[in-house]
């Protein structure tokens, strides 16, 4: 399958930014290998959608609601997306989950609204560094997973699984001066990935694509991309600049 290599822009770019990042991109991205992947700020999605619409470049959002319309002030729904031309959205960031307090289950939501307006959610799990030194870090990632996977009904919506997304934040790494090594990514992929078997088999399972979230950047996209079990980053801060978004894009192969 084709990596996901996306661009999680947050809270950051004003428009004319934002607008020369993309041209630049259009640009770079011709014969991108890959599935290439913005998401932008809610304000700029209808402005980015339009520029990106006659190239390979996808549009995604940074969070949804998962009720359909109501007395929601400041929420999108994920029609509201849908009518966007959004095609991916990311559900159940750490960031929305520590700053903003989403539990399993309001991710749940989220993603299962998605998947209903067919929208690609991209599912965040990690865990954070008290879980990581208490070595319960596996643990933690196998009850995200299993929460979300086991509460939908993938036996009468089988193609709903292998259009999931899963980023895998190590939030430990993020910020905190340490670093996640391809072999702590490699072992969390491949937990997930059997995680997953277990719950809608092998054949959905692989289909799946495990992406990784932790601080990636020109400096370490090459020894990430060459661990066999990640199939593609979500990228922050580094998605910002076209150089370091450009490098990470066109990232060197190593395997045989």
């Amino acid at each position: 399958m084709k990596a996901l290599i996306a661009g999680n822009w947050k809270m950051n770019l004003n428009l004319n930014e934002a607008i020369e990042l993309v041209e630049k991109l259009k640009n770079s991205c011709s014969n991108a290998r890959d599935d290439i992947l913005i998401c932008p700020s809610f304000v700029y999605l209808q402005k980015v959608g339009e520029l990106i619409k006659d190239s390979n470049i996808l549009l995604g959002a940074q969070n949804m609601y998962f009720e359909k319309k109501g007395a929601f002030t400041g929420e999108v729904s994920a029609q509201m997306l849908v009518d966007m031309g959004v095609k991916y959205v990311i559900c159940g960031h750490s960031e929305r989950r520590n700053i903003f307090n989403e539990n399993d289950e309001i991710v749940y939501k989220k993603v299962f609204s998605a998947l209903q307006n067919d929208l690609i959610p991209i599912l965040c799990v990690g865990e954070n560094l008290t879980e990581r030194e208490n070595n319960v870090y596996l643990e933690k990632v196998r009850n995200q997973i299993e929460y979300i996977f086991k509460k939908i009904n993938f036996e009468n919506n089988s193609e709903s699984a292998g259009r999931i997304v899963i980023a895998y934040e190590p939030i430990w790494a993020i910020g905190t001066g340490k670093n996640a090594l391809p072999k702590d990514a490699f072992l969390m992929h491949k937990t997930i990935r059997a995680t997953l078997q277990e719950i809608v088999g092998s054949v959905f399972a692989n289909s799946i694509r495990i992406i990784y979230g932790g601080s990636v950047n020109p400096e370490n996209i090459d020894d990430l991309m060459n661990v066999s079990q990640i199939d593609g980053v979500l990228v922050g801060g580094a998605s910002l600049s076209f150089e370091s978004f450009n490098r990470i894009i066109n990232y060197k192969v190593t395997q045989c």
